[in-house]
């Protein structure tokens, strides 16, 4: 379908990959910027994308992403993880970051995000076959190619989830998965020390909400979340009966290239 200048491309599912799609529609783009958003990201006001693009090629900026603000209907925890990630104020991000933030240093969303299309090709886009979290290794690749990445707060969208116990276990497996197959990217951080970080922050945040009462709710998500990451973190130690069972995108490990690196790695995992 085309309208003007606007043009749509409906593909299958089964040719869909977060890296991949991306990249074919950062081919088949015209101009000097590429934006980048999701389905379910309602933009706040008309100048979103004014302030998502207007830090690009400034203090070797090239790349951006917006602030997430839960939806009305947002569990009280899923407010308290919006407010943890995205806060008020922009923050720029480089090389030098990593010793005080580690793997912080590299959190970026494509939820609404925006990069200068000359830089994103520099570092050959973002990785063609990854599960998720595309966003943080393409962030990882250009900060480690000298260049500054930056959180444009000011850049708005309504986003959140109404996540399961067992749905936040699936979505972290596959965080697990995307992280030991990019370990290249991220073996100079460690993720642990941030999920424990939100937790002691998330405590902070329910007791002056007055809703200590979710505590244990939030040590049961924070359970179904460190497991779900531990066990997508070895997932090629697994049946891929059982991967497939764990992971919130299965149709993942049909993509033939995928399953051939699976199992030339570990033959014993057929069934």
């Amino acid at each position: 379908m085309e309208y003007d200048i606007v043009k749509f491309i409906q593909i299958k599912q089964s040719e869909f990959g977060h890296g991949s799609t991306r990249n074919r529609a950062a081919k088949l783009s015209k101009g000097d910027i590429l934006v980048f958003m999701t389905q379910d990201a309602l933009p706040q006001n008309c100048y979103f994308i004014e302030e998502l693009i207007k830090p690009l090629g400034k203090n070797n900026i090239v790349c951006t992403y917006g602030r997430q603000l839960p939806r009305n209907n947002a569990k009280t925890l899923e407010v308290f993880s919006r407010s943890f990630n995205y806060g008020n104020s922009d923050i720029i991000k480089s090389k030098e970051d990593i010793p005080k933030l580690g793997v912080k240093t590299f959190f970026f969303s494509n939820v609404c995000s925006s990069f200068i299309k000359r830089d994103f090709f520099l570092v050959d886009g973002f990785p063609e076959n990854i599960i998720m979290n595309e966003d943080m290794i393409i962030s990882s690749k250009i900060i480690y190619n000298g260049k500054k990445t930056c959180y444009a707060s000011k850049a708005i969208v309504t986003h959140s989830h109404r996540y399961t116990y067992l749905q936040q276990f699936k979505r972290n497996f596959d965080i697990g998965v995307a992280f030991k197959e990019n370990s290249y990217y991220l073996s100079e951080v460690k993720s642990e020390s941030e999920g424990f970080k939100f937790v002691i922050e998330a405590i902070k945040f329910l007791f002056q909400s007055n809703k200590c009462y979710l505590i244990p709710s939030l040590f049961i998500e924070s359970g179904f979340k460190f497991f779900g990451y531990k066990f997508g973190m070895n997932y090629k130690n697994m049946p891929i009966k059982l991967v497939k069972l764990m992971s919130m995108h299965s149709f993942y490990f049909d993509r033939k290239e995928v399953m051939e690196e699976y199992y030339s790695e570990n033959s014993n995992n057929r069934c």
